[in-house]
């Protein structure tokens, strides 16, 4: 679609330069005129009242989108095992395939993956698409992309999901870019739009304020990263049966991996745990987050931060929760001086339930808390790990 201004009819009254939400818009000599900001919403036609602005059939040729069928979940692996969102994902990709009546694919990519191809089929997945190789014996960039795109050129699936994790944010902008289509962010839900057929992507916006619905009518595939723990896996079904595909796509590299250094782990990745102790600003250095880990392992959970507590250095990055750090939903999550930034309540507040505590009454934190403890989180944490031992 173009959009198209009548100069004759434009009156020069502004009203499409208050409704365009990306600035496209510029008035010259009374005359509203398109810049190149503009993404052919449609927003300025809605606001003229004079008609002066229409939305119509660009000349370009459309892609021919009928040869793109199936839906296709990247298995990201852990441990030599599928991680536990790629199971979820294929419980997700079970309900759309068998909306759309497409087959499910399950793209798995890595070093001696053979043992876990029966678990992806008894997970739902119709064909299992392999790449078994050296190089993918750990999570690199160049190679994984190479590969991931090779697969999904063969196949050419409708849709494709890849969970919102560390790897899956690396990893799916750049497949995305690969193929020249558009991926959606963070995805908390998916459906099969009833009249079109289109994937319908839900994702928060604003901070966690608005839900979007995002589709995508004019490219192939349909690309988009979902949240961990936003749906649980299909039960196990040994009964299933599948196809194995082995896929031999191009995955060199000028890049040579020299040695892999694991991360420190400090209880189960923050994605999948069931709780977890987070600190903030209020918990005045790097060696007071001994403490937050000793509650952390009574609890049989995991230790969280925000980004002011990761930015001075007392956490490492992979423990920060937020927009800008990891989405998380525990079972139980506990704030330890933590003010309640808007962008790291968008990363917390789905989680079951929320314990907060935070010197300010005031602070946001306890907007989203179910349980809120007004005190110095240098006396509560101890005194909640003297009880827990007691």
């Amino acid at each position: 679609m173009a959009i198209i201004i009548d100069k004759n009819l434009c009156v020069g009254c502004g009203a499409c330069l208050k409704a365009c939400p990306y600035d496209a818009i510029d008035m010259i000599e009374r005359k509203a005129i398109m810049n190149a900001n503009c993404i052919h919403c449609g927003s300025c036609v809605d606001s003229c009242k004079f008609k002066a602005i229409a939305s119509v059939a660009s000349d370009a040729p459309k892609a021919d989108l009928s040869s793109w069928k199936g839906i296709l979940v990247f298995v990201e692996t852990r441990d030599g095992a599928p991680a536990k969102v790629a199971l979820e994902l294929l419980g997700r990709g079970r309900g759309l395939a068998d909306e759309r009546k497409v087959p499910l694919y399950a793209a798995l990519l890595g070093h001696q993956v053979g043992p876990m191809t029966d678990t992806l089929i008894a997970h739902g997945a119709d064909v299992v698409l392999t790449v078994d190789d050296p190089q993918l014996a750990e999570y690199r960039t160049a190679p994984f992309c190479r590969a991931l795109t090779g697969v999904i050129r063969d196949v050419k699936p409708e849709i494709v999901l890849i969970g919102a994790t560390i790897i899956g944010r690396d990893l799916a902008p750049r497949t995305a870019n690969r193929l020249r289509t558009g991926l959606t962010a963070d995805c908390t839900e998916l459906a099969v739009e009833a009249a079109s057929g289109l994937l319908l992507q839900t994702r928060p916006a604003i901070g966690g304020n608005v839900m979007a619905d995002i589709r995508t009518p004019l490219g192939r595939p349909q690309m988009c990263t979902v949240r961990p723990r936003s749906r649980r896996p299909l039960p196990e079904d040994r009964s299933r049966t599948g196809r194995i595909v082995e896929e031999t796509p191009d995955v060199s590299s000028v890049m040579r991996l020299l040695e892999f250094l694991p991360e420190k782990k400090v209880g189960a990745p923050l994605q999948d745990a069931e709780v977890i102790v987070s600190g903030g600003r209020g918990m005045k250095g790097a060696r007071n987050f001994a403490m937050l880990e000793e509650l952390a392992a009574l609890l049989g959970g995991s230790v969280g931060a925000s980004r002011a507590a990761v930015d001075m250095n007392w956490a490492p990055y992979s423990s920060q929760v937020g927009l800008s750090g990891k989405s998380v939903t525990p079972k139980v999550y506990i704030a330890c001086g933590i003010s309640g930034a808007v962008q790291h309540l968008a990363g917390m507040s789905a989680s079951d339930t929320v314990i907060a505590i935070n010197t300010d009454p005031e602070a946001a934190i306890f907007r989203v808390a179910d349980l809120g403890i007004v005190g110095d989180a240098l006396e509560v944490v101890p005194a909640l790990i003297g009880r827990l031992r007691s």
